[in-house]
């Protein structure tokens, strides 16, 4: 019997904040026994007023058919949260289940933060896997619990045959400059001790797990440098 061994990582750019020179990125996971996980799913194809600071590029269905996928083929949906620059094409995957942490998707319930967006990653409870905590998905994927961004945010941990170990911080550290043990200025963020404890964890974690590559989520400068599809790590 096959069993879902990480093979792949695809990394995408879907979008970008151009006032900022941000980028926008999701990503796929693609398994030994052909399994497609897709990591957050970008910006939405019509963007509200309130989110006008972004900017569409190619979108996450495009890039996708580029390497012969079409949403069907999706098998699971990683949502690390609801923001709409991350779960903005999540209906477009009818036959995938979504895994979000439980405290994130009963925040969005009520919280205005995600209303806009609420068509998107509101799906049926049949097809949503609610996690607690650190959970393994499978054999080299593992969803780390990393509030603080918004409540409930969950990054990534893959191991790879030949790239090794590779965590995606996706918000919960979003630049490389503040993935430090030092007290950084929080400018007054409520969220800031939350935030600071996630960081820590993942430090840790990646000291622990020998991580040989972190990826974080809006780094313009380490994106540059990075695989993009249709390359990809292995």
């Amino acid at each position: 019997m096959s069993q879902s061994i990480v093979k792949r990582l695809y990394l995408m750019q879907v979008g970008s904040m151009p006032e900022y020179q941000i980028p926008i990125v999701c990503a796929l996971v693609q398994t030994e026994d052909g399994k497609n996980i897709l990591i957050d799913s970008g910006l939405p194809e019509i963007m509200p007023e309130e989110a006008s600071d972004f900017e569409n590029g190619q979108d996450v269905i495009q890039q996708l058919a580029s390497i012969g996928l079409t949403p069907d083929d999706i098998d699971t949906v990683i949502s690390t949260h609801y923001d709409i620059d991350h779960a903005g094409r999540h209906a477009a995957f009818t036959k995938a289940q979504y895994v979000v942490q439980r405290a994130h998707h009963e925040d969005a319930a009520s919280n205005p933060r995600f209303a806009a967006l609420r068509s998107q990653w509101d799906q049926p409870m049949e097809r949503i896997r609610l996690v607690d905590g650190d959970t393994t998905l499978l054999p080299g994927l593992k969803l780390i619990e990393t509030s603080g961004h918004v409540p409930g945010h969950q990054s990534v941990l893959l191991r790879l045959p030949k790239t090794g170990t590779v965590l995606l911080t996706i918000d919960a550290v979003a630049f490389g400059k503040d993935f430090t043990h030092d007290v950084q200025d929080d400018g007054g963020n409520p969220d800031a001790t939350a935030i600071r404890a996630s960081t820590i964890k993942l430090l840790d974690l990646a000291e622990l797990e020998q991580v040989g590559l972190v990826i974080f989520g809006h780094d313009q400068a380490q994106w540059e440098r990075l695989n993009k599809l249709p390359e990809y790590y292995e």
